[in-house]
């Protein structure tokens, strides 16, 4: 059964590929700690504000030194838009302090020294590994990846951590890093949360959650 899954999941994984051939991570950065700091604001905010706020803040900050150099509560009001600003500027100073102090004022790119810094769980870990280092630690675990790939049926679990297990083991390791771009492409323009667009989906005839099938809902789609 698992290698019938696996042969699924190349099929979903090659159709995405050639529907959407330019998906890449939809933050702008130009180094690690660049995405490390964008991927902190964009915990319970979207990618287009982060992006929107981050030219000005990068400029202000181009090394981990000035972030430090700030009290708190000055990158707070320069963060603010991004919501939650007080635990991701509590959270970026204390990344970039250890990132001065442990690895020479260097990104770590191991994904157990990334986990030690404050503000990183698997999912940031991942973003900056995959896509500043084009290191393949895991499969980056957002919204869209888990409203997908329980739809796709590719995972049967809720938590992110363990959706990613599942899909570690059915995504060929060489697609771990563009596998969530993929579904975050998807997602976006066709597979919606509140209004899937099944009949303009080209994974619709692999897709046991589709609205189509016998021309008929089968089956409720999770939220």
């Amino acid at each position: 059964m698992k290698s019938e899954e696996k042969e699924r999941a190349k099929k979903i994984i090659k159709l995405l590929k050639r529907e959407y051939p330019d998906a890449a991570c939809s933050l702008d950065y130009s180094n690690p700690l660049e995405l490390l700091v964008a991927t902190i604001l964009s915990a319970q905010c979207t990618d287009e504000r982060v992006n929107q706020l981050t030219p000005a803040l990068f400029r202000k900050y181009p090394s981990y030194e000035d972030y430090l150099k700030v009290p708190q509560s000055e990158l707070e009001q320069d963060i603010r838009p991004t919501g939650f600003y007080r635990n991701k500027a509590r959270a970026i100073q204390g990344a970039c302090r250890l990132i001065k102090e442990k690895h020479e004022g260097v990104v770590p790119d191991k994904i157990e020294e990334l986990l030690l810094l404050p503000g990183v769980a698997r999912k940031t870990a991942n973003v900056v590994l995959g896509n500043a280092y084009g290191i393949a630690s895991g499969v980056v675990v957002d919204t869209h990846v888990a409203r997908l790939s329980q739809r796709l049926a590719l995972s049967t679990k809720t938590q992110p951590e363990k959706i990613e297990r599942e899909l570690m083991e059915l995504v060929p390791r060489r697609d771990w890093i563009v596998f969530p771009h993929l579904l975050i492409a998807h997602g976006r323009k066709i597979c919606k949360a509140r209004t899937p667009l099944c009949a303009e989906c080209l994974l619709e005839k692999l897709c046991p959650s589709s609205l189509l099938k016998n021309g008929a809902i089968v089956k409720r789609l999770s939220p």
